[in-house]
């Protein structure tokens, strides 16, 4: 055992961590992935919590967001043809737009503001009364990627955005996680294009990156296998289920910030 973390820690050499933590990234790149695939969201919310525990902050959103793109990637590969191309594109013109700002509107407004916002507003289109998004489903798309790009650059995950609005449009399931899978893929691009233009260095970082894309692209394989033998009833109740989670969990992050310390 000692062997193999002393293996890991040398081909992967990500600064200011164990091989032990660079393990646990690997593995939860896995099984986040394989949630992302099967629901079409949540799993980069999962991973971001995960990594903020075990490595340096600065380069928390930077790292994710690479991740996240392989991740990503892969499914969207996987199940290129369900994909909506017309919401996706859409979708990528808002997200050029917000990362070109980067997160201006995160850095101006207190964290717990806009946590608490976003979750609120995630139950509201879970539960409450569906907006009518599919008779502007080009605005709404485009207006869903400047949000969630431009929030994207400060708390790294920020999918929910997206996939609510998608959700809203009524695809059947494949053609959501494939569709969500390429605007959560075109906003991690433009991201990592901005953090590139800072300055951020991703090459010490770039062999646990790799590993972390490969061992997600297994979780896709995963997920998607799940996703095929889903019914559609099933689907949208576990989909509702872990919106509600992760919504729940962004209120209560919100509502903490307004408590004395």
């Amino acid at each position: 055992m000692t062997a193999l973390f002393d293996t890991l820690q040398h081909l992967t050499a990500a600064p200011g961590m164990s091989a032990a933590s660079q393990i646990l990234l690997i593995a939860v790149s896995l099984a986040t992935s394989a949630v992302s695939a099967a629901f079409g969201l949540g799993g980069g919310m999962m991973l971001i919590a995960v990594m903020a525990q075990v490595m340096p902050i600065p380069a928390l959103v930077p790292v994710h967001g690479v991740v996240q793109m392989g991740s990503n990637g892969g499914r969207a590969l996987v199940l290129l043809p369900h994909v909506n191309w017309i919401a996706a594109l859409w979708y990528a013109l808002g997200a050029v737009a917000g990362a070109a700002l980067g997160g201006a509107l995160a850095v101006n407004l207190p964290a717990e503001v806009v946590r608490l916002a976003l979750g609120l507003f995630i139950l509201w289109i879970v539960w409450g009364r569906m907006p009518r998004f599919e008779r502007a489903p080009k605005r709404a798309m485009a207006g869903a990627g400047f949000i969630a790009t431009g929030l994207s650059m400060v708390f790294g995950a920020t999918g929910p955005i997206g996939a609510a609005v998608l959700a809203a449009l009524r695809l059947p399931r494949q053609t959501f996680v494939a569709t969500q899978a390429v605007t959560a893929l075109s906003l991690h691009v433009f991201k990592i294009a901005v953090f590139g233009v800072l300055g951020f260095a991703f090459a010490p970082w770039t062999g646990l990156i790799l590993a972390m894309i490969a061992s997600g692209f297994i979780g896709t394989l995963i997920g998607t296998r799940l996703l095929a033998r889903m019914s559609e009833g099933a689907f949208r109740y576990g989909f509702r289920l872990l919106m509600t989670v992760l919504a729940g969990g962004l209120v209560l992050r919100g509502l903490a910030g307004f408590l004395p310390a």
